[in-house]
């Protein structure tokens, strides 16, 4: 949610600018701007929407300089308004921002009572004219950013950049990332190793209250307190930064398509040979497991897992629901936090929320720098690589998996199975990337009835056990992607309620491998048929041979384990999602409204 990218550097920095927040589109955004300094005058240039538009703006007013701001805002406080874009300025100070500062009402009044009246609705611009203030009352840069920082409460990643100042920038986090680029007599700033892998190598990620003054000689990084602190600095690989679509129309048709390769990836990671997780079930009694959205669907995929297979009582939360419900924790449980990206606000909060009270904190994460993974106590990667779509499909495939094998450690750790089952569990798991390269042959029967769903004004999708979460997910993914709305839920609820909108009009998805539930799920599609639902049943050939006939459509996936059927099952509700969207033609890898990584509250 927003990107932040700062540059302090040897040449014109406008187009480096708009190049690194090209990188930073996928966070999500709603408008663009950029601000520089040349020959010590300050100015800047936005633009409302995609990019382009202000790419558009700077052909034909373009804007010099060598240091300079950018921003892509996702709108919270205020509406997408070139007004409300960032960077926002007051006086001799221009600043970018990601978060929310909960204290801007009170701040904002007293501004304005003393005579520093805001241009737009936006929490951001508070601080803009809080610095110019107290710069206006002879405070220097530096001193004037620090002390207006000191008063801001919320969430925030800044970055400063002044007028008559063109080797000076400062930036702050609290509870939003940032992270400091090392070049030769450059410095950089940015929300993430995406945006800065263009410049450097070299990456320093600020610790939470951090504030850091940059010149092109290096970087002074001040802790919560106001005190000196060394920070230390990572060299990051910038062939796994790489954002490009490889060839296909979309990010999301291309992550789809890499599931195989990277779960392969994760197998190697984890099960070398043996089954290699630096983790140990023998003392614990209960989990927890927290996450938002797509993430949450996995953990809901995993208590099945855990109870079943290792008879871990498990509990699952929303990540926003998790701290103010205020859960009973015990030092014999371990909170378990899954998360793409590593800096989800809710989850976050909910980490530190754990931390202290549990056993012990575990982070399952695509982003092996992220806050998540530098404060749990154990952080195994998903090794996922990075994705752009917003709509995460190898990110929640291989958190998945990574949940799958925790499950698996706890049964043999609590001698809930014994090594020849383990080996035995290992064996099927490894079969998995070719099972999704053999799910993937889907994708041109669910093109060719897309067109279809992409009339519907409504859809359901089904499932029971394990499956049932993916039918969450795959009504999650379609609402997403199409903007058409879509439920998920267990089949045997139909009849509590759901049933109720069932007529001729409505496609229902059933997601039915054929499992110890099959039948279960079965009887419940034919409730459905009985009152002329449009059913697309999605089964094995065994599952479509004994159900199949009368169904709308069907499509065939291959026999898989039942403990796979979760996984392999998303490939089809992902191909659902993407090629529904291509037929109504939303915007795929960045639907409205929604960001990749939700930074605030």
């Amino acid at each position: 949610m927003c990107g932040i990218i700062g540059i302090l550097g040897k040449h014109e920095v406008a187009p480096q600018l708009v190049e690194a927040l090209r990188r930073l589109e996928y966070r999500g955004y709603d408008s663009a701007g950029i601000a520089t300094v040349n020959a010590g005058v300050l100015d800047r240039r936005r633009a409302v929407g995609k990019l382009v538009n202000l790419s558009d703006r700077l052909v034909h007013d373009p804007l010099a300089g060598k240091s300079g701001i950018g921003h892509t805002r996702w709108a919270t406080h205020g509406a997408a308004t070139e007004t409300n874009a960032h960077p926002h300025r007051a006086g001799k100070v221009a600043v970018v921002h990601n978060g929310i500062v909960e204290n801007f009402r009170p701040l904002r009044e007293e501004l304005e009572a003393d005579g520093y009246a805001p241009e737009g609705q936006t929490d951001t611009e508070v601080v803009a004219l809080l610095v110019a203030r107290e710069m206006d009352r002879g405070a220097a840069p530096r001193d004037a950013a620090l002390s207006v920082i000191d008063r801001l409460e919320g969430a925030f990643a800044l970055a400063f950049l002044f007028d008559g100042e063109e080797d000076l920038m400062i930036g702050a986090r609290k509870g939003s990332p940032l992270a400091v680029g090392h070049g030769e007599g450059e410095m950089f700033l940015g929300s993430d190793a995406i945006a800065l892998a263009p410049f450097t190598n070299r990456i320093t990620y600020l610790d939470e209250g951090d504030r850091v003054i940059l010149t092109r000689a290096g970087v002074e990084i001040l802790d919560a307190e106001g005190t000196r602190v060394p920070r230390a600095m990572a060299r990051i690989d910038v062939g796994a930064t790489q954002i490009d679509k490889g060839g296909f129309r979309h990010f999301m048709a291309k992550e789809i398509a890499q599931q195989p390769a990277v779960l392969a990836d994760a197998l190697a990671h984890y099960v070398p040979s043996d089954l290699n997780m630096p983790l140990d079930f023998r003392a614990v009694d209960r989990l927890t497991l927290v996450a938002c959205g797509t993430a949450h669907y996995a953990c809901h995929v995993a208590k099945y897992w855990f109870e079943q297979i290792a008879r871990l009582p498990v509990d699952i939360d929303i990540a926003s629901e998790f701290r103010y419900r205020d859960p009973v924790l015990t030092d014999r449980q371990w909170a378990v936090f899954v998360s793409q990206s590593g800096e989800t606000a809710d989850t976050l909060a909910a980490l530190r929320h754990a931390t202290g009270r549990v056993g012990k904190t575990v982070a399952v994460v695509n982003v092996a720098t992220s806050s998540m993974a530098r404060e749990v106590d154990v952080a195994l990667p998903i090794l996922a690589g990075v994705e752009v779509g917003v709509a995460s499909t190898k990110a929640f495939s291989c958190q998945l998996l990574v949940l799958l094998l925790m499950a698996l450690k706890a049964a043999h750790d609590r001698r809930v199975i014994d090594d020849a089952t383990l080996t035995a569990r290992l064996a099927e798991v490894r079969t998995l990337p070719g099972l999704m390269n053999q799910a993937m042959t889907v994708a041109d029967p669910i093109a060719a009835l897309s067109d279809d769903l992409a009339e519907a004004q409504d859809i359901l999708f089904l499932g029971r056990g394990p499956i049932y979460p993916l039918a969450l997910e795959g009504a999650l993914k379609l609402k997403e992607l199409s903007y058409i709305h879509a439920e998920g839920y267990p089949s045997g609820e139909l009849k509590h309620g759901p049933i109720a909108l069932i007529d001729s009009h409505v496609p229902v998805v059933v997601l039915a491998p054929r499992d110890a539930l099959f039948d279960k799920t079965v009887s419940n599609m034919q409730e459905v048929m009985a009152r002329h639902g449009r059913v697309l049943l999605i089964s094995d050939a065994q599952g479509l041979a004994e159900a199949g006939a009368g169904c709308w459509r069907t499509v065939r996936m291959p026999d898989v384990p039942d403990v796979l059927a979760p996984l392999v099952y998303a490939v089809p509700a992902q191909l659902l999602a993407y090629h529904t969207a291509v037929a109504k033609g939303t915007d795929v890898d960045q639907p409205r409204n929604l960001a990749k990584s939700v930074t605030v509250e």
